[in-house]
């Protein structure tokens, strides 16, 4: 039993858990200001612009009453342009600019200017011998 309870400390208490976790109340107190917003200023001001009697809860076809959907469905986009505008954007431009580009898989034959493979000891095109592109190492 020492054991189990030991293994769950350690997998509760790992910094990534404890960050999503942050993460979600975070979240959700976003989610809860945007509700707020969509439902509190914009569907009401959307109410006056197409005006029913119950304001943007009473618009219906028949008996259907989609206005408190459209509501939700507005709630929804809200959040998501926020999240990319907010998080997706920046850590998608950070993680651009924090990757280092990747090696070149070909260069250039010295001989007839052709672009051969970084490991070839021969060129394709001339026939040439072409030096290692492999850096020098020296013995200590």
């Amino acid at each position: 039993m020492k054991g189990l309870w030991k293994e769950f400390k350690a997998f509760a208490l790992k910094g990534n858990m404890i960050d999503l976790a942050v993460a979600v109340v975070i979240g959700t107190a976003f989610g809860a200001v945007i509700g707020s917003l969509v439902k509190s200023i914009i569907m009401p001001v959307l109410g006056y612009i197409i005006p029913t009697r119950g304001g943007y809860a009473g618009w219906h076809i028949g008996d259907v009453r989609f206005g408190e959907f459209l509501g939700e469905l507005l709630n929804f986009a809200v959040i998501a342009l926020a999240i990319f505008l907010l998080v997706v954007k920046p850590l998608g431009a950070l993680m651009k600019r924090l990757a280092s580009p990747p090696p070149p898989a070909t260069r250039e034959c010295p001989e007839c200017c052709s672009a051969i493979p970084m490991k070839a000891k021969r060129c394709a095109h001339c026939g040439s011998e072409v030096p290692s592109a492999e850096p020098a190492t020296t013995a200590p």
